[in-house]
């Protein structure tokens, strides 16, 4: 069995923990994220929705709970975007010159480095929820150790597919262009509108109708929804507005995101497929 993806994931890994700066950057900017514009908004959302009358029997859950699921799928979204720019520092430095011209399958470098930014992924949004705990976000409320570990996966799971679906996209677009600065640019063009097209800061029930549609096709939306429904619970309220979700919910959601990494997947293979580096 030919497992040449793993030499691709573990050097990346290296690399990732080797450049200090990107290791701690990437692992303590979502912390400040949550705290500095969590806690600010959060005081200021809770306020606006003090004087709507609650829904008897239903949860009442923060702002700051209801953003933390939104943090973490903005971190994840920010990480895997950015993850395939990798390959184009190796591009230019000639390396990836080398690695296309020996024997390993070329759609081992998209697993490889779709599994690394996985691993990033989850390293960020466990560090996320240990650290939203710790300033306040009520994730897993009245849950026992073995609800809690159950959650957690469910999570991971939403998490893990969803950035391999972006990364496998960042590895498409890497491998076609030229510079960082390109690079930076697509990408960035890009996060804004799938962002705040989300339920990311707030509910999709205020958008106008074209945003609602686009919201109901957006993948951050269905990481959202499967991060809410196992941090917060099915059906809570949050700054004046009840949340629900269902079973069915979740896992139409999870087909979703599946659906999304395969397609993805598929043309950066044709991509990867047809690559050729000079």
């Amino acid at each position: 069995m030919n497992t040449g993806f793993l030499t691709i994931y573990w050097r990346d890994m290296l690399r990732f923990v080797r450049f200090k700066t990107l290791l701690v950057s990437s692992l303590i900017q979502p912390a400040l994220w949550m705290a500095f514009f969590g806690v600010a908004m959060s005081s200021s959302f809770d306020r606006l929705g003090a004087g709507i009358p609650p829904v008897p029997g239903v949860e009442s859950v923060g702002y700051l709970t209801f953003m933390g699921a939104g943090v973490i799928a903005m971190t994840t979204l920010f990480t895997s975007l950015f993850g395939g720019i990798v390959l184009l520092f190796d591009k230019n430095w000639g390396l990836m010159r080398e690695i296309l011209a020996s024997p390993l399958p070329r759609h081992h470098i998209i697993i490889g480095i779709g599994l690394s930014g996985m691993t990033k992924s989850f390293i960020q949004a466990i560090i996320i929820m240990i650290f939203g705990l710790l300033i306040g976000v009520e994730f897993f409320r009245n849950a026992g150790p073995l609800d809690i570990a159950v959650s957690v996966l469910g999570i991971l799971l939403f998490v893990g597919i969803f950035s391999l679906g972006f990364l496998f996209l960042s590895a498409t677009i890497s491998i076609s262009m030229e510079s960082p600065e390109g690079l930076q640019g697509i990408i960035t063009l890009m996060t804004m509108p799938i962002f705040f097209a989300s339920n990311a800061l707030y509910p999709t029930d205020a958008f106008p109708q074209i945003m609602r549609d686009l919201s109901a096709v957006n993948p951050l939306t269905h990481l959202i929804t499967g991060i809410r429904y196992f941090a917060i619970g099915s059906d809570f309220t949050a700054i004046g507005i009840h949340v629900t979700s269902t079973p069915d919910d979740v896992v139409r959601s999870l087909l979703m995101l599946v659906v999304f990494a395969a397609g993805m997947f598929s043309i950066a293979w044709w991509r990867f497929s047809r690559a050729v580096v000079t």
